[in-house]
């Protein structure tokens, strides 16, 4: 028992350490205070959001049920297309990037990588969808371009940080039995990255699903366009039909995900 009390009385004393920063986030947040402008809340806005959770119970149901083409189930199958492909895309591109930042493949030269994969990850992401709207016209096409870019900064950030958890030591016994470069990538490499390479991605359409719903309002496709055009309009029932799809799609989506992603760090 004394030795216990010992102990604690010898603990580190960081009271003035925990007051400094008790301090610090306080300050901060006073200060930020001061930028906001808050009017309140106007009687038009609870009546619209009495009407967007009344409609939530008693949504557009022939949208939810159609196989039309302006329907709810062909508008959320055109979103997870744009996610998927724009997953895919920026899984693609961000190889290059993750090795040319991962220390123990190119040592002190990382700079050039990591600050091209800051540079993207800066970017807002309403910016980079207005910028391709412009380029390549409204569309699900630019929704795909929109994601796979601001994939890039997530994904290759994952990627380097797998690709610098290689067990060199398995690279060593390779070069010890005179294994070729291509050997050491083929049975050294890859088998150590496959499996977290393709949990990152998951991971990362879990995300893309999300945000592919919201790229149709600045008219990226899916059904962001529909959400936007209903609540513009004040037809509740249709955007509460489409926030139930959304809201379906997403949580299957993240069950699956959340399943793979175990299975595969499991083995």
């Amino acid at each position: 028992m004394q030795t216990v009390l010992q102990k604690y009385k010898e603990r580190p004393k960081n009271t003035i350490r925990n007051i400094s920063v008790v301090s610090i986030i306080l300050f901060l947040t006073v200060w930020s205070t001061d930028v906001i402008n808050y009017p309140g809340i106007s009687s038009n806005g609870i009546a619209i959001a009495k009407n967007i959770f009344k409609a939530l119970y008693n949504p557009s149901w022939h949208l939810i049920f159609s196989v039309q083409v302006d329907s709810i189930p062909f508008l959320m199958f055109e979103t997870l297309g744009i996610a998927f492909l724009g997953t895919l895309l920026g899984a693609v591109l961000s190889v290059p990037f993750a090795f040319l930042t991962a220390k123990n493949i190119v040592g002190k030269f990382n700079f050039l990588g990591n600050t091209i994969i800051t540079t993207i990850r800066s970017f807002p992401f309403f910016l980079i969808a207005l910028m391709f709207v412009r380029v390549s016209g409204p569309g699900p096409m630019t929704g795909v371009l929109t994601i796979g870019v601001l994939s890039i900064g997530m994904i290759s950030k994952l990627y380097i940080e797998v690709i610098e958890d290689i067990d060199p030591g398995i690279l060593l016994s390779l070069d010890a039995l005179g294994a070729t470069k291509y050997q050491k990538i083929r049975y050294g490499i890859i088998p150590q990255l496959t499996a977290s390479i393709i949990s990152v991605v998951i991971y990362r359409f879990e995300i893309n699903v999300k945000n592919a719903t919201v790229l149709g309002i600045v008219g990226a496709g899916g059904i962001g366009v529909t959400l936007l055009t209903a609540m513009t309009a004040g037809r509740w029932r249709d955007a509460a039909a489409a926030l139930w799809g959304i809201i379906i799609v997403v949580l299957i989506v993240d069950y699956l995900s959340t399943k793979l992603r175990k299975r595969l760090v499991n083995g």
